[in-house]
């Protein structure tokens, strides 16, 4: 019998509302991680930021911002706060038929506008991982262990990071 390849998730946080001046849903989302192919890519690429302005060419709507920029006024890049180096290394480790690499570049198109973005609403709270094309080299069974790994690595260091940054808050 066969079983799904992809089991699709998605967690949505809200903002504050009425009397609620910290909405807890918003809290409990740790990590937004988006995920999209690159038909350059041989690997699975783990972003380390998103770029606000040099968005020429159109989508498949036809769409581009007039003014080749996501967010008018922000900032040139905003990194992740997540350690993507220490995720690539520790996903590296784990000896899946997987290569993981790391780019600081998600190509001014809807990745990394859909990234920045991203990044720029949950104040670097957000992840970007680029796959190649089915078969180019992987298959979707390799892809989605790899994305399981790599998405479980991120919340530990998250979890890790925030430790020390809550400490660091106690002294």
């Amino acid at each position: 019998m066969n079983s799904p390849l992809w089991i699709f998730t998605s967690l949505a946080g809200f903002g504050p509302f009425g009397e609620h001046a910290v909405n807890a849903s918003w809290i409990a989302v740790q990590l937004v991680v988006h995920v999209g192919v690159s038909g350059m890519a041989t690997t699975v690429t783990l972003e380390k930021c998103g770029h606000n302005v040099g968005y020429k060419g159109l989508d498949n709507c036809r769409f581009c911002p007039g003014s080749q920029c996501c967010v008018e006024g922000g900032p040139e890049c905003i990194d992740s706060i997540i350690d993507m180096d220490t995720v690539c290394k520790r996903v590296s480790a784990l000896g899946l038929d997987v290569t993981v690499t790391i780019s600081k570049d998600a190509g001014r198109y809807l990745c990394d506008f859909t990234y920045y973005t991203s990044l720029y609403q949950s104040r670097g709270r957000s992840a970007f991982v680029h796959v190649p094309p089915l078969g180019k080299p992987y298959s979707a069974e390799q892809l989605g262990r790899a994305l399981q790994a790599i998405i479980e690595e991120m919340l530990d260091v998250l979890e890790h990071s925030e430790d020390k940054i809550n400490c660091q808050h106690e002294h």
